[in-house]
């Protein structure tokens, strides 16, 4: 165990992001039970899921830090839970707009502009769709996708390096992890496409319920769980980051990222509570909005 060759930095280091783990989960547990009481039950359970993301990719980087041997389970556990998490954020937005109908009404004669990052940024020349049943069905399928074929892809993914046939940094094209990297790359994009077409629309309408820091948090949270750790494991194998005995380059690498998620998802921890803890009015239906300015014509 590499916890039993630490000097007193280390050991100290150690028992320091192990307390921000705990810390971050009993602030979750503390605004779940918040959550629950206050918030009412038709968008508890996304809310308290979105919330829980933070503290999760925190609990298991936790566990590979201690425990080196578990990082690919922690990393997946990770993964499987942030694509669920992504296809909940969608949901969100659908809720806070007042369900499906109430966004088809409020939204009857507007558009979604499909070119939004981070596929279709630069393609300016794309037409912008209709907000019909069918094109909100279309959103909610890119991300639904993401939270079914990720855990199916990293499943066959384990199966696969328990007989010896996949090595995650083995990116060589004979070998499955490029690919498999590769295929959940497309699914990833498409999910955080269809996230991003909705944020666009939605952001002025509910600027009231705080929808741009929280949407800044889940992009936080993508940005770090996915690029980051990529880049760090980029650079590890490519032994840009040196190895330190016992540990090898991708194991230095590996614990870098893991201590540097624990001490980035604590604060993102701290931040959601600030954010989701402040009490929000529902929007008013689309009737009642559309009829105020006709009625400060009117004379008294």
């Amino acid at each position: 165990s590499l916890s039993a060759g630490l000097d007193l930095p280390g050991k100290f280091l150690f028992a320091t992001l192990t307390l921000m783990t705990l810390v971050a989960i009993l602030v979750f547990i503390e605004e779940a039970v918040y959550i629950y009481k206050k918030i009412p039950s038709s968008k508890r359970s996304i809310i308290i899921w979105i919330n829980a993301a933070a503290p999760v990719i925190s609990t298991t980087s936790c566990i590979g830090m201690w425990v080196p041997r578990s990082t690919m389970f922690t990393d997946f556990t990770a993964g499987i839970f942030f694509a669920i998490v992504i296809h909940k954020f969608l949901m969100m937005m659908i809720k806070e707009c007042g369900g499906q109908k109430m966004l088809l009404r409020r939204f009857e004669n507007g558009r979604f502009t499909i070119s939004t990052g981070p596929c279709c940024c630069c393609c300016l020349c794309l037409p912008r769709v209709p907000i019909t049943r069918k094109t909100l069905f279309w959103l909610k399928l890119g991300t639904f996708q993401f939270a079914v074929f990720r855990p199916v892809l990293i499943f066959l993914s384990i199966v696969l390096w328990t007989n010896g046939n996949y090595v995650l940094y083995n990116l060589s094209p004979k070998g499955p992890a490029l690919w498999i990297s590769c295929f959940i790359g497309a699914l990833t994009l498409f999910a955080l496409w269809a996230v991003g077409i909705m944020f666009r629309k939605v952001r002025i309408l509910l600027k009231c319920k705080n929808i741009i820091p929280k949407f800044a948090l889940y992009q936080f949270i993508v940005i770090l769980n996915h690029l980051q750790t990529t880049i760090i494991n980029i650079f590890a194998t490519q032994k840009i980051i040196p190895c330190a005995p016992p540990l090898s380059s991708t194991a230095r690498g590996s614990y870098i990222a893991q201590q540097l998620l624990i001490m980035e998802m604590f604060l993102i921890t701290v931040i959601s509570r600030v954010v989701y803890r402040r009490k929000y009015h529902d929007l008013e239906p689309p009737e009642c909005a559309a009829e105020e300015p006709g009625d400060k014509k009117q004379p008294p």
